[in-house]
């Protein structure tokens, strides 16, 4: 069969289905940017523009300084470089930005050989005058594929005169530093961040297709938690196109397209003959949207996770699963209605628009800051193009960096998500390697400097240069900055809990009392021990004083006295002792005894006049004279 201008069918429809897609896809591309700041030279300095790459690892919510080293051989990268590390930073020295020129090999390419020589990040130089553009991955490249995922430094673009403009300066000799930020490559206004996932059903298309699958089943964790918490808003998108209305009754846009040419997808094997065709890819698609939409009518938007995920590993092409029966074997495992999926999808065959598809179709197109989507898969968070490794840390970084600061939730706070920037001279920041404290605290956005709580014990400073212990517990830690030493079992420090908290040489020392306490010779200086019968001897940190003969020394007076004094003295105060617990004893005795006899004369009196005196209220009371008489 031949088509216009005598063109085999076949080619005529892919050849026009490409057209479509260039068409829509052309309308407008927005490349992501990050700011590129120079410090030095003074000549360069200032903010410029870089195209982030679409692969390795861009330090998102971070930033990244770093010295620029343009290489005397293959300064193109498309060669391994000689040596093992060849352009690793020696320890304490800023990391290397490796300056490379374009072309000859693909991008990817030129930043895995700059990885494996040691460079830190990769600038490439532009080799015409034209707009940034985002360096890709290449098309389907088995050779690509081997290193492409396992690229973790970032790179970026920069155009030809600012790239000139750095290679000269490295060429005078001049130190050329420079600053990547990320930090505003991704919007950050609220609590909450929106991001989306333009992605395919199609598990055959290759190394892509692979990476694509595998992040779903690493993220979809995460994605989880952010969405069940409320701190993130999900949506899954899928790309399709329509087939130009001269073929839609060809047999090559039947097998690709549903709802009459409408929307359609590549076929999966590039074999119009054999296996599946592009429309079942299509009406998959179509279902995993509808299971998105009735997850999230029921609240529960987070199932399309776990769909796509089993669906993949349940429902493979390869096992020839992927088709309706084995796809609502997984719907009915997730506890989702079947039948509400499928009025959802409706009839593929139908002559009309389908809501979900043609919205689908309509988001393709760019809007605000965000560009057409043209990449699949492609990410969006808070509105702008992901670029970078499609990798489960690597895309949490980036939408971590979403939220405002200070509100992002505990998965961004984890040990995996730090920049490990600490482990590097520790950051630059204040530390204690005596009591192993320090002031370094990486976070997904970078090292922080900031004076830690050590053992409930609050540090104070910049957290750059200094950070003292200040409270109570202070001097437990490393005697709080203050001097101190210990000698022969015995310990002097110069930290003080109370007072005006200040480091204060203790008693027999003198000194500033944070570097330096000496000892006071007692006896040298005469400031005791000074009595005519005393002899003195001084120690570290204190003094010893004897006294010649039978004599005692009273270190409080600073003399000497008789032993037999001061046992006489011991002798007469014990007696004096004894006196006063007697007289004490008598004393309480005859209160008491004083007390009860008056107590008796008063109710003897009260009975007598009772007897001879009677009240008229009162009866008479017993004559106990009478009843002994009787008796």
């Amino acid at each position: 069969m031949r088509g216009p201008a005598g063109l085999p069918l076949p080619l005529v429809v892919a050849v026009a289905l490409a057209a479509v897609a260039v068409m829509v896809v052309e309308a407008r591309f927005v490349v992501e940017k990050n700011s590129l700041m120079v410090t030095s030279p003074t000549s360069l300095r200032g903010r410029h523009d870089s195209a982030i790459g679409n692969f390795g690892v861009p330090q998102y919510g971070g930033s990244m300084a770093g010295t620029v080293v343009y290489p005397k051989d293959n300064a193109d990268a498309c060669e391994a470089y000689d040596g093992d590390r060849h352009f690793r930073a020696k320890p304490g020295a800023l990391p290397n930005f490796l300056l490379i020129d374009r072309g000859n090999c693909l991008f990817a390419k030129k930043v895995w050989n700059a990885q494996n020589a040691g460079a830190s990040a990769v600038l490439v130089v532009d080799d015409k005058d034209e707009p940034l553009i985002t360096m890709d991955l290449p098309r389907e490249d088995d050779e690509a594929a081997k290193y492409i995922q396992n690229i973790t430094i970032p790179s970026a673009l920069i155009d030809k005169k600012f790239g000139e403009q750095l290679k000269k300066a490295i060429k005078d000799g001049e130190m050329v530093n420079v600053n990547l930020d990320w930090r505003e490559a991704v919007p950050h206004p609220d609590d909450r961040v929106e991001y989306e996932l333009w992605t395919n059903s199609n598990d055959e298309c290759g190394p892509k297709c692979d990476m694509l699958m595998n992040f779903l089943k690493e993220f979809k964790g995460a994605a989880q938690l952010l969405e069940k918490g409320g701190y993130s808003q999900f949506t899954p998108h899928y790309i399709t196109w329509y087939c130009p209305q001269a073929f839609v009754v060809s047999k090559q846009c039947k097998s690709q397209c549903i709802n009459h040419g409408r929307y359609c997808a590549p076929d999966p094997e590039q074999d119009f003959s054999t296996g599946y065709e592009g429309k079942d890819v299509v009406v998959e698609n179509l279902r995993q949207l509808c299971v998105f939409q009735v997850a999230k009518e029921s609240k529960k938007p987070w199932i399309w996770w776990d769909y796509v995920t089993d669906f993949h590993i349940r429902c493979p092409m390869k096992d020839k699963k992927y088709n309706k029966k084995c796809a609502e074997t997984v719907i009915k495992s997730l506890g989702l209605d079947v039948k509400k999926v499928d009025k959802c999808m409706g009839d593929p065959n139908a002559d009309s628009d389908h809501p979900l598809l043609k919205m689908e179709q309509d988001a393709q197109i760019g809007k605000g800051s965000r560009g057409d989507v043209t990449i699949l898969p492609t990410l969006v968070v808070n509105n702008r193009q992901y670029r970078g490794k499609l990798e489960r840390k690597a895309v949490l970084k980036a939408i971590c960096a979403g939220f405002e600061e200070t509100t992002e939730p505990n998965v961004c706070l984890s040990d995996e998500m730090e920049t490990n920037e600490c482990l590097n001279d520790n950051g630059g920041c204040w530390q204690d390697k005596a009591a192993n404290v320090t002031a370094c605290r990486d976070t997904f956005r970078g090292r922080v400097c900031e004076c830690p709580t050590f053992n409930g014990v609050q540090f104070k400073g910049d957290g750059y240069s200094n950070c003292e212990p200040a409270g109570p517990g202070k001097c437990l830690i490393n005697h709080g900055g203050c001097w101190h030493e210990t000698r022969n079992g015995k310990t002097f420090s110069a930290c003080q809990e109370s007072g005006n908290g200040k480091c204060q040489c203790p008693a027999g020392f003198r000194g500033d009392g944070v570097k330096k306490c000496e000892d006071i010779n007692e006896c040298k200086e005469k400031k005791a021990c000074q009595c005519p019968e005393c002899s003195c001897r001084d120690t570290w940190g204190d003094y010893e004083c004897t006294c010649s003969g039978d004599l005692l020394y009273i270190k409080e007076h600073d003399t000497c006295i008789s032993k037999t004094a001061v046992q006489g003295k011991a002798a007469w105060a014990a007696v004096w002792g004894i006196l006063i617990v007697l007289v004490v004893v008598a004393a309480g005795s005859y209160v008491v005894y004083k007390y009860r006899l008056r107590s008796y004369m008063d109710s003897e009196i009260r009975a007598i006049m009772a007897q001879y005196m009677p009240l008229d209220s009162q009866g008479e009371v017993p004559n106990h004279t009478n009843d002994e008489e009787h008796h």
